[in-house]
Parts: structure tokens; sequence; C-alpha cells
């Protein structure tokens, strides 16, 4: 169906302040764009959509998240952005109220940073107000969780086991279990959780996109395959909903390293394509997060100077999965936080460099030195970051690395003005999925709704054409895609997002009200304000 769509700030995210009067649409792809009375003369058009004055970009995609753990929140207890301990533990026990014995209760979110009392939940807490339910809460990083002696017992822990390779499990001074695992260690509890059934999965997954497309999200870089029980559960998952194309999301999957021996054994390459599904690079995971001093520093971390990280995999560990990743003609997708784990797997990407054509991500890529940039810059890498890390991690960050240590962190400016490729995403349900919180942490460097506006690296702050271009052509060039999405270009995806308001023109304060008026992933409407302005003819 040939659509016009006008009467809107269109921008088509080329050249920055570039405009177009109008955009003509054949079903999934952009035909041509230039003025309404030339598109109309030339072409039999069937639709029209007035935009009445809103702002038309490409459709932003999340360059890295979790879908179905994104859906889940949806699902389970959340306890995210609750900004004390007490409530995270009422939360929890109005949750037994409404359990049965025994039913294990499933949360996340929760974060000591935002409490005055700045310690982790405690099995001794967890007991207290769950005596009778196993308890697995997950910290907002996901790299940490907090459980209960019933969730403990229920693993069968000798209590005289240390941690495995790239996990910790905390015990106290009388060398009693806190309840608090870390990474590799999560999986001797979760391993023992009731298998998750398929229905719950599906319903996460449809949860995560109905709300992707709510926040004017066309699309997602997602890692999901690895953690529900099996990979055939996940990917069962995904080819029901996605595979047959005809739920307009682009999914873009990662595949974790444990995984992928099976998905390359069910015959999938490096992007081959199945419905609204198209696989990526190989997903590792180098070490863990900062709100857990697991992220790998240089340096012993500034308040605690007894631990500076871990890795997850020894170095020829490492060695081995890129070695298996480049037989697979793959690049790889690194989780990547701390300046060592980064120094780290530089080391193995110029031992081992991707594929013609292709680059390897390096996802988050928080804590740097200048002499990584320098190196990073001469090889095929593009970065995932996520600008609202920025106004989540900060001020408490600044105390954990040590603000001697801050110049090259959260460097957003400095990785696009040394010549890096940089894609945005929210890494969700790690932090909210609405894109709009990400463009105004990378434009403003400060907490949303800050009565005091406090700016944080004030010179790492990105104009709005830069902070729109992580979710736009960033997204695209780090999929490969760059030549067919993230503008508003003859012959690229009919994928739009519409706003109520113009970004280039508001106040910074004003960008928190930006509203989504409608969501279009190939030519079709799959979200539509009820307030929308805009209108069909």
């Amino acid at each position: 169906m040939k659509t016009i769509w006008f009467n809107g700030m269109i921008y088509p995210m080329e050249i920055e302040g570039e405009t177009v009067e109008a955009v003509l649409t054949d079903d999934d792809q952009i035909i041509e764009t230039g003025p309404v009375s030339i598109l109309k003369e030339k072409y039999n058009i069937e639709r029209q959509v007035d935009l009445n004055g809103a702002m038309m970009i490409p459709g932003l995609v999340d360059s890295h998240m979790h879908l179905i753990g994104y859906g889940e929140t949806f699902l389970q207890l959340n306890v995210s952005g609750m900004t004390s301990k007490a409530d995270v533990l009422n939360a929890i026990k109005e949750k037994v109220k409404r359990s049965s014995p025994s039913e294990w209760i499933i949360g996340e979110g929760w974060n000591e940073n935002l409490w005055i009392d700045n310690t982790p939940l405690s099995k001794k807490e967890l007991d207290k107000v769950a005596p009778d339910n196993p308890i697995v809460m997950r910290r907002v990083c996901r790299h940490v969780i907090a459980v209960n002696s019933l969730a403990i017992d229920a693993a069968n822990i000798n209590p005289l086991k240390i941690g495995p390779a790239g996990g910790i499990i905390e015990r106290d001074k009388s060398g009693e279990f806190t309840g608090i695992f870390k990474d590799e260690a999560q999986d001797i509890i979760l391993s023992k959780m009731p298998n998750i059934g398929g229905e719950y999965v599906e319903k996460a997954l449809r949860l995560g996109i109905e709300n992707c497309w709510k926040y004017g999200l066309t699309g997602a870089h997602t890692e999901d395959l690895s953690y529900y029980d099996t990979y055939e559960k996940a990917i069962t998952t995904f080819l029901r909903v996605l595979g047959d194309g005809t739920l307009p999301f682009k999914a873009h999957l990662l595949v974790h390293h444990k995984v992928v021996d099976e998905w390359r054994k069910d015959g999938y390459r490096f992007m081959s394509k199945i419905g609204n599904i198209e696989f990526g690079a190989m997903k590792i995971f180098i070490d863990g997060s900062l709100g857990g001093r697991t992220a790998l520093l240089s340096k012993k971390y500034a308040d605690d100077p007894t631990t500076q990280g871990m890795a997850i995999h020894t170095l020829s560990e490492l060695k081995e999965l890129l070695v298996k990743a480049r037989e697979y003609n793959m690049p790889i997708a690194t989780h990547v936080i701390g300046d060592l784990a980064f120094e780290y797997v530089l080391d193995v990407i110029e031992e081992f460099p991707p594929p013609n054509g292709t680059m390897d991500r390096l996802i988050h890529a928080q804590i740097l030195r200048a002499d990584l940039i320098e190196r990073a810059k001469k090889l095929q890498v593009e970065i995932d970051i996520q600008p609202g890390f920025t106004a989540s991690d900060f001020p408490w960050v600044i105390d954990r690395i040590g603000e001697k240590n801050m110049a090259n962190n959260y460097a957003w400016k400095t990785l696009l003005e040394s010549g890096f490729h940089c894609s945005g995403g929210s890494d969700a349900p790690i932090e909210a999925v609405n894109p709009i919180l990400g463009i105004h942490a990378a434009v403003t460097r400060e907490k949303p709704y800050d009565p005091q506006h406090n700016v944080y690296m004030p010179e790492q702050r990105l104009s709005m054409f830069e902070a729109i271009s992580l979710y736009t052509t960033g997204s695209a060039f780090a999929c490969g895609h760059e030549h067919d999405r993230g503008m508003i270009k003859a012959g690229y995806a009919a994928d739009f997002t519409i706003f109520n308001q113009d970004l280039f023109t508001i106040d910074k304060e004003d960008i928190l009200k930006t509203i989504v008026e409608m969501t279009i992933v190939d030519g079709n409407i799959v979200f539509q304000n009820k307030k929308s302005k805009a209108f069909f003819k």
C-alpha cells in the first residue's frame, strides 16, 4: 500500500539538521522522500498520514537488551527503583502472603545503591520475611542474586564449597553463607529452580515486544538463548512468536557461547534469518558488574581494596572461545565493563581478528583507559553503549572506582570523537527500556528529574543528533544493516518512530516529557497513542 507521511518534522538522520517534507512508502519499504506535491503527482497514493506537526525519525532500535527477561518484569516481583531495603522486604512479604507454602518466589531489580542502608539483601533478612518459601532476588545488574536458606537447602550446597571459576559464593566472617551468589555461582541456585514452562517464556517474550512498541522501539538486539532451562525452549519460543514474520518486530539474536554448538547443529549461521529473527555474533561474558564489584579492573576497587573484580574466563579459555567463533565464521559480542577485562578482549581480538566484512562488538565499555582506546581504534570493533548507565551509576561509581581514575569512564563523547561506531541500548531489564531516558542521559549527563541538575562529566555530553543516532544509524551499523535500516531514505525499511514534540528544538528540561505517538514497523502501525495528533485520510 502506497502511503504518504507528511506535515511533520521529518528527520532522515543522515545529515545533522536535514529535514524532508514527506515520505512515500510502499508496504515495508521507503520509496522516495521529497515535497508533498511532487510525491502526490508522481504516485497513486492509497493512504495519507497527516503527522499534524509531530516529529518523525527512523525506527529506534535498542542495541543491547534481554527481550524475554524484560517481559519477565511484568510477570515477576519487580522491586526496581525502590529506595529502601525496608520497601523491598515489605514487597517480598506481601508476595509471600499471596503465594503457597514452598512455592518459589522470584524477584528482581534490587539496588542497594539507592538505599540509605546500602548493604545488600541477606539470607537472614529473607528468611525472616519468607520462612516457608525459597526466595531468589536478582540484583538490578543480574550478576548477583540474594537467596534465603530454603533456596540454599534446595541446591544442597556443601558448606565447605568454594565458588566456581568465574563466580563467588559470599560468606560472612564466621564462614556462614550470606545468601549472596555472584556471576557463575548463581547457576548453583538457578539450576535447582523449578523448570520454566514454555507458555511462561512465550508470554514474557510477547509482553516484552508489546512494551517495546509503546516506547517507539521497532526492533532490538537481544541475548536470551541460554537462560530458560534449555536452548531448545528459548529458540522454539522465538520461532513461534517471530519465526513466521507476521509479528512486526525485528529481533537480532546474539548467541551465547554456552549454546552456540546446539545452535550450529540446528543449521543456523551468522546472519541467517527466519521471519523477523536474525542471528548475530557469539556472546561472551568477560567480567561481572560494578554494582557487585565483579567487573574486572586493573586496580583495586577504591571502596573495597580487597578486590579488583574477577574474570569469568581465563585468558586461555577466552582464546578457545574466540577460536570457536572464528571457526564458525562469527564475530563476537563481549560483555566487558572493567578496563582489565577490556584489555583481555583486545589481546585476543588482536591475535584472532574477526572475519572480513564483520566487526566484533564490545558491550558496555564503561571503565576505560586512554591507551586501551588507542589500541581499540586499530581494530574492527563496534561499541554498544548504554547511556542510561550514566544516570543510574553516578555518583556512587566515583567512590567505587576512585575520582582520580574516572577520566575515560562512561566516555561516550570521547569514543565517538575517536572514530568508533557506537550504538545505544538499555540492557533492559537492567535499565528501563524507554530510549527517551537514554537520549536524555546522553545529552544532559543528569539523572532524570534531578531538581539540582547535577551534571556528571559534562565534557562527555552528546548532541541530540549524536544521541538519537545511537538508536538509529548506530544500531543499524552494529548488526550490519547500515545500507537498509536506520535512516529515512529510498530503499530503506519503512520503520519509524513518531514523537509528540521535536527533540531538536525543545529545551533539554522537556526531553522527558516526550511521548511516543506512533511506532511503525515495515509500514505497519504497531502502536498508536490514544492521544496521538496524527490522523489518516
